[in-house]
């Protein structure tokens, strides 16, 4: 069995770049301890997928293997606490990245794109929008940053680079 790693330790509220709050953490640890049957401290593939079923999530053997690989540091075949919240940092940060591309997908289509992401926003309509919203963004200078060729039509990656 691997060496215990010190527990991270972090606030209430939650964190950037997929970092857990407390209150997540416990949660966590509720649940690890729960499928740990042995009291062995780790938890295998089995353990582990049916740790992240009773969490709301439904993955696949095949993601269960790679989240698995991905976070045994030690290569025991099972993960300990510390390599368990990695996997939930990294499913809380995929479901972000998820939600964050599908609000973006909303606000194009919203616009005047296609849900297929193909299309165009009129560079109009976007100022247009913004001002009536009195959206404190200099919209001017973001849609000549953004339309380099002058075109007054924003397809989708270009809409999607005026937000990152």
């Amino acid at each position: 069995v691997g060496r215990a790693l010190p527990e991270p330790s972090f606030g209430s509220e939650t964190r950037p770049g997929g970092m857990l709050t407390q209150e997540e953490i416990d949660k966590c640890r509720e649940a690890f301890e729960r499928f740990d049957k042995d009291g062995s401290g780790t938890i295998d593939a089995w353990e582990l997928k049916e740790t992240l079923k009773a969490m709301g999530q439904n993955p696949t053997d095949e993601e269960v293997f790679q989240m698995l690989s991905q976070v045994d540091d030690d290569g025991s075949g099972s993960i300990e606490f510390p390599e368990f919240l990695k996997v939930i940092e990294a499913q809380k940060e995929a479901s972000a990245a998820q939600n964050d591309e599908s609000d973006l997908i909303d606000a194009f289509v919203a616009m005047g794109g296609l849900t297929d992401k193909s299309g165009h926003v009129e560079a109009e309509k976007l100022r247009r929008t913004i001002k009536a919203f009195e959206l404190t963004v200099d919209i001017d200078r973001l849609i000549e940053e953004t339309d380099t060729d002058g075109s007054g039509e924003i397809d989708y990656d270009e809409f999607k680079g005026m937000f990152n």
